[in-house]
């Protein structure tokens, strides 16, 4: 059936509000993406019917996505290794989807959440939403969704960013770590890392990762080492990059492996390195930087 320029044009001025609202849900840019098509497909046959725009397609995707986080942590609990978040990296189309402070660092903290702590904090805490169009949203007492939003905030206050970090500092730190890691200099990675720094490596089973994260200054040091000896083919940087909101890379690994890397940089050290490897979730971003056709899937 035909749909007006109007119903078009209302439901594009919200598309990109709402592919955020999905991957701060789901953490996954296709599924945010399929969440947003069908929201479309419902608008479509609801369109003359809706007074607000903006608070009906709210309601589909939250619910939409509340709906999915069933299904993703029951895939989550049988997933190999570290789960992290499809990396959005600042340089490509999805840029428009980081409008806000939710950096890989909190998305992996609201893990921890129920889906309606984590729906009732980023409506409200980051997405602005009025605590009565919060309850209206998710079918909740306001009282209710209050404190949903209450304890979410508590969980995650530890990880909502701290410390800012210019852009030619974080291009710095990330170009350093980078040849660090690559070379194995344990002088140099000393002089980066945090003491208690932790690193999570994401394969999915698809590629070679760290299935643990692996914790401490001393394991980090011989991890990098180890490589270091064990590959003679040594990584290649393609660009630094903003990686979920925090300084990174983007690097062909040793085997031809596509990867991003981002740092958790507090007080001028780096306290968490957050390294995905899984080509399933790197697809948009192999794309972008025409890839495909070059790279191996693991070894």
């Amino acid at each position: 059936m035909p749909h007006s320029d109007e119903c078009l044009a209302d439901f594009e001025a919200e598309r990109p509000r709402l592919l955020r609202l999905g991957y701060r849900m789901l953490g996954s840019i296709s599924e945010a993406e399929d969440i947003v098509q069908e929201a479309w497909l419902r608008w479509a046959k609801k369109a003359e019917s809706v007074d607000t725009p903006a608070a009906y397609l709210t309601r589909v995707v939250t619910r939409l996505c509340l709906d999915q986080l069933k299904s993703a942590r029951a895939r989550r609990e049988t997933y190999i290794g570290a789960w992290l978040p499809e990396p959005l990296m600042g340089t490509t189309e999805a840029e428009e989807m980081i409008a806000d402070d939710v950096t890989l660092t909190l998305m992996l903290a609201m893990e921890r959440l129920s889906p309606l702590e984590r729906a009732a904090f980023l409506l409200h805490d980051v997405f602005d939403m009025a605590l009565s169009d919060v309850a209206m949203t998710l079918g909740r007492e306001p009282a209710a969704v209050r404190q949903l939003a209450s304890r979410a905030r508590k969980h995650v206050q530890h990880a909502r960013p701290r410390f800012t970090i210019a852009a030619s500092e974080a291009d710095r730190i990330a170009r350093a770590f980078f040849t660090a890691a690559r070379d194995g200099d344990a002088t140099a990675l000393s002089a980066l890392l945090a003491h208690d720094v932790e690193i999570h490596s994401d394969g999915g089973g698809k590629v070679i990762a760290f299935r643990n994260v692996v914790r401490g200054i001393d394991r980090a040091l011989r991890l990098f080492a180890g490589l270091r000896r064990k590959y003679t083919a040594a990584p290649t940087l393609l660009r630094t990059a903003t990686i979920n909101g925090l300084p990174g890379y983007v690097s062909i690994d040793r085997g031809d492996v596509f990867q991003t890397t981002a740092l958790d940089v507090r007080e001028g050290r780096i306290a968490a390195i957050y390294i995905v490897r899984n080509p399933d979730k790197l697809r948009h971003l192999t794309a972008a930087f025409g890839a495909n056709d070059r790279l191996q899937p693991g070894r």
